[in-house]
């Protein structure tokens, strides 16, 4: 009888230690596009590599796009963070970068923004971005417009050239056009009072002991759960790496 509960303890911890060693990993991006679900083709990932190394050589603003199958349980904004903290995307002392991350299989985009971008890429114009500009391609099954529309609409805003009221694919009134309007003019009304007040409210700390925004209004911030560089192109992306920048957990999520 007494060696019942030293099996159980036993089992219980090669579980756990099973568990452990099945974690999604936290990949060194060595390009700044790194498909590790064979989506994109390799003219379309060409495509979109030239576009963020121009925009990065014009502007310094460094912009990475992670896709991946599936988090399993882990948690969309822990596991963003994670990533941009290992990679410090962006450039040392003006933390302009981006990471665009795509889970395929779970349905699920999050924008993670360093924090020399917040005051632009506040996290109200990131939500746009994901429900405007790149919902609706993946809704479809057209990953590479997506993230080609997400990819551009954040180098818009950080030029200051993306306009709200421009008309969203496929159409629609005006009606939601004056909706996003606000939605936006808000949105950048609370960000710049959460500023203010040191980003004290709506954020947790994930398990590397960094903030991120998670649960509350969405204009605190709180978007929550919401191969090429895996296996194989080089193309003009090898030898990539972040320049040192830091991130505060800003940003936006959202599912399709």
């Amino acid at each position: 009888m007494k060696k019942r509960p030293i099996q159980l303890l036993a089992a219980v911890i090669l579980f756990a230690a099973a568990s452990a060693g099945a974690a999604i990993d936290i990949p060194k991006l060595e390009q700044r596009l790194t498909d590790r679900t064979n989506t994109l083709s390799f003219s379309q990932w060409r495509t979109l590599d030239e576009e963020i190394k121009a925009f990065e050589d014009s502007t310094s603003t460094q912009i990475a796009v992670l896709m991946i199958p599936t988090l399993e349980s882990e948690s969309l904004e822990d596991y963003s963070m994670q990533v941009v903290e290992k990679n410090k995307i962006g450039r040392v002392g003006k933390n302009n970068g981006a990471l665009i991350l795509v889970v395929k299989d779970d349905r699920n985009v999050r924008i993670e923004v360093g924090y020399g971008l917040e005051g632009v890429l506040t996290d109200a114009v990131n939500r746009v971005i994901i429900e405007r500009e790149m919902k609706p391609y993946f809704r479809d099954g057209d990953y590479f417009s997506g993230i080609e529309a997400g990819v551009r609409a954040v180098m818009l805003v950080t030029k200051g050239e993306y306009h709200a009221e421009s008309k969203p694919r496929g159409g629609g009134s005006i009606n939601r056009i004056i909706i996003l309007i606000l939605f936006l003019a808000f949105g950048g009304f609370f960000s710049f009072i959460r500023m203010l007040a040191g980003r004290g409210s709506g954020y947790r700390i994930n398990r590397s002991g960094s903030r991120y925004s998670s649960g509350g209004p969405w204009f605190w911030g709180g978007f929550g759960g919401g191969g090429f560089g895996g296996g194989g192109f080089g193309g003009g992306g090898g030898g990539w790496s972040g320049g040192g920048g830091s991130f505060g957990g800003g940003g936006a999520s959202g599912s399709w």
